[in-house]
């Protein structure tokens, strides 16, 4: 499968906002829901303090995932000691996978298969410069307000909701710890208003005492794995023979590399990706030579929120990949031109 498919900025990563935002805030934008001007700069004010409630907060706890007839969780947590940021996981269902995070360095452990990549992760930096830079235009889409209060895994919790104003992405529903802010549930929410994916803490312990070693540690033993340190190579589609018209309303353009496929031999063909975002979600547009032994036939798949959309186009083959509804995938393929040489 291809690699980085999930949205960086997920519904989780937004809490940050919304907790340091608190009632108060909610009740600025409200008054000023008629005036477009002050609803974009409220809702942007809001995204931008992710980093600072998201990197701020040490807390650790068990983290589960249920949508499309599955259910996973994790261990995690979450420290900071001034500027660096630690991160661990550990999933606790199906094959054991440890991921470690020591800022923008991300090291994923198969202890199976003795398998350890790392990568560099600076791609999460480039959306918020969107955003102070004011270009984002997530109030044209979005519709954000306030949906009282709930209690979430013991703690008392504003709830937010993040509507969409078309059809060419998913709400979502937020629930952030009152005097932290940290992100306690999420769920994505679909066309018809169900519920398509739950993201939530059944314990968590916020404030906790913070322990890098427990990070830093694990990753100085590699010693017995078979180290993979996958290369990206920015780009741009124009320089790969490739153009994308249209894309989706409220989608711009945060990343374009070259690189290896997942367990891709050196000296493989690599794969182009090209990573679009309208503030909330993100698509990745993969494209590869065509292969008949491996691309069999075109298809349209879905689990849970992600939408995964496949088909041959030419001498390549395409896939799109979001969470965001089957049409805007196939926004995004039908944009999609191989440039004449």
């Amino acid at each position: 499968m291809w690699p980085m498919t999930r949205r960086p900025f997920s519904a989780l990563a937004l809490a940050g906002a919304v907790c340091v935002a608190a009632p108060a805030a909610w009740a600025q934008a409200s008054a000023a829901a008629g005036d477009g001007v002050a609803q974009a700069r409220e809702v942007r004010a809001w995204l931008l303090r992710i980093h600072e409630a998201a990197s701020h907060r040490n807390f650790q706890g068990t983290f589960v995932v249920s949508g499309g007839g599955s259910v996973s969780s994790a261990r995690i947590a979450h420290f900071c000691e001034g500027p660096n940021q630690f991160e661990r996981s550990e999933s606790l269902d199906g094959q054991a996978r440890h991921v470690y995070r020591h800022n923008d360095v991300v090291t994923t452990l198969w202890p199976a298969t003795h398998i350890a990549t790392i990568e560099q992760r600076t791609m999460l930096a480039e959306f918020p410069a969107l955003l102070q830079a004011g270009d984002d235009r997530i109030a044209e889409f979005y519709e954000v307000r306030p949906q009282g209060a709930e209690r979430i895994a013991g703690y008392e919790t504003n709830v937010l909701i993040v509507k969409p104003r078309d059809v060419y992405r998913y709400g979502y529903r937020l629930w952030a710890e009152r005097s932290s802010g940290l992100l306690l549930r999420a769920d994505v929410i679909g066309e018809r208003n169900e519920v398509l994916e739950t993201s939530a803490f059944s314990d968590v312990a916020i404030g906790v005492k913070p322990q890098p070693e427990s990070v830093l540690a694990p990753l100085k033993k590699l010693d017995a794995y078979r180290v993979l340190r996958p290369v990206l190579t920015p780009t741009k589609l124009e320089d790969e023979g490739w153009a994308l018209h249209q894309p989706a309303p409220g989608f711009r353009l945060v990343s374009c590399v070259k690189r290896p496929m997942d367990n891709a031999a050196p000296g493989d063909k690599q794969v182009l990706q090209a990573i679009y975002s309208d503030g909330l979600t993100y698509v990745s547009v993969f494209i590869e030579p065509f292969d008949a032994q491996r691309h069999t036939r075109p298809m349209l798949a879905s689990v849970g929120p992600t939408q995964t959309l496949m088909q041959q186009q030419g001498d390549w083959w395409v896939a799109v990949v979001g969470d965001v509804p089957a049409m805007t995938l196939r926004t995004f393929a039908k944009g999609l031109e191989r440039l004449k040489k």
